[in-house]
């Protein structure tokens, strides 16, 4: 499996014309869909938006270590967090201090700084 791939069990209920979402190895791990489909993706979301910034991730729980009650259904969840980042991260600008030569290399060999060190802070973090 993928390093960025997470699968966690969420815990589906239908209450009324929603159902409601429940992923219990994520503080705030609560949406809700107008139908299931639109409840998986909101979960999909949910799950992305938690995690987008973490680089250690809580371990999903053994399905049976949760109790379900009448009514409820789990499902399980999966979100491919390099893909979730690179489809609704925004870049930021960001002042660096480099040594005059790298600089004047770079321009010469037309070397995108910006690229660069996203590159490196990808291969630093393991993103």
């Amino acid at each position: 499996m993928k390093k960025d791939m997470v699968i966690y069990p969420a815990i589906f209920s239908q209450d009324g014309d929603y159902v409601f979402v429940q992923v219990p190895d994520l503080p705030g791990g609560f949406t809700q869909g107008t139908d299931t489909l639109d409840a998986v993706t909101m979960a999909e979301d949910l799950i992305g938006n938690l995690l987008e910034d973490k680089v250690n991730y809580p371990k999903p729980s053994e399905p049976q270590n949760l109790n379900l009650s009448t009514g409820e259904s789990l499902v399980y969840i999966s979100v491919d967090l390099a893909e979730f980042r690179a489809k609704y991260s925004r870049t930021v600008r960001k002042n660096v201090t480099i040594p005059e030569y790298l600089n004047v290399m770079a321009k010469e060999q037309r070397i995108n700084v910006s690229q660069v060190l996203t590159e490196a802070l990808k291969a630093k973090l393991s993103v």
